[in-house]
């Protein structure tokens, strides 16, 4: 079965495959058989460039950063724009094409691993496209995965590729929970995030951040968790500790001084809080960042 297209690539293309002696070493290394590379490329302005599989062994990801184009996936029609992905699993009929008029420049990947699926499911992409826009951080990811065709097959900056293939399907992720329409009343992330800051040297409680998001207490905790997976009292908790962890580890200041600065009086009580969310009390942590 064909991995890579035969679209003749052009002097600024990157096509690159991994030899088959490699994916073997990969698939049987603890620190790469969860996921790693298969073949990658980059096909800028890609006119005339198409695709056509009944199905296919690996995961494989597209990304379009300009241009346009066409994906046909189980019967269904896609059109393809500038900073949309495609995410498709194995053994799924498809098709793809660039624009005839504004070909699409995209990078494409195809990659394996025990995690693949734990990483397919955790993007929740409800169809194979979904537009995260065009990300700088993304596109420096796909580049440094390129990297691997200059790296005359050393497992070493494989290892370092495969890690890099973790970063970059787990912010792809994020950048879907982010961007996906929220049923209902949306949230303001921004604003509430915002208005935690500026209480992180006092109080908060729950009825003033949903007074502020104009929902009942019920609905903005279940959408609040849904986006971050924790309640909104916790992610304000965990935002205090974080500021005491840079407070203890930037300044001279004293546990207590520091307990206060994040709205706590009683400097026990941030002790016991601050050791049940990181492992260690202030004091310990301090002594251990500085050793």
């Amino acid at each position: 079965m064909k991995i890579t297209s035969d679209w003749p690539l052009p002097p600024l293309g990157i096509r690159f495959l991994t030899p088959q002696f490699v994916q073997t070493q990969l698939a049987g290394h603890p620190l790469t058989e969860g996921l790693f590379p298969i073949a990658m490329g980059y096909y800028p302005a890609a006119f005339g460039h198409r695709m056509h599989r009944q199905q296919q062994d690996s995961y494989l990801l597209i990304y379009c950063i300009d241009g346009k184009g066409t994906l046909m996936c189980d019967d269904k029609r896609y059109r393809i724009n500038s900073g949309d992905i495609i995410l498709l699993p194995p053994k799924h009929h498809h098709a793809y094409k660039a624009d005839s008029k504004d070909p699409w420049t995209i990078y494409w990947l195809h990659f394996n691993g025990r995690l693949a699926d734990h990483f397919y499911r955790h993007i929740q992409l409800s169809s194979p496209s979904f537009n995260i826009g065009v990300q700088p951080r993304v596109i420096r990811i796909f580049d440094g995965l390129s990297e691997l065709r200059r790296s005359g097959y050393q497992f070493a900056e494989y290892i370092q590729g495969g890690h890099q293939l973790q970063a970059l399907l787990s912010y792809i992720a994020l950048l879907v929970r982010q961007q996906r329409p929220q049923s209902g009343t949306a949230l303001n992330w921004e604003r509430l995030r915002a208005t935690m800051q500026e209480h992180i040297h006092g109080q908060l409680n729950l009825d003033e951040l949903a007074a502020s998001a104009k929902l009942s207490k019920y609905h903005f905790t279940k959408k609040f968790k849904a986006h971050t997976g924790q309640s909104p009292i916790q992610y304000f908790i965990n935002m205090k500790i974080q500021r005491a962890c840079y407070l203890l580890d930037s300044t001279s200041q004293s546990v207590k001084q520091v307990a206060s600065a994040v709205g706590y009086d009683d400097p026990y009580y941030f002790s016991r809080l601050f050791k049940k969310t990181i492992g260690l009390a202030p004091s310990d942590y301090r002594h251990h960042r500085r050793s």
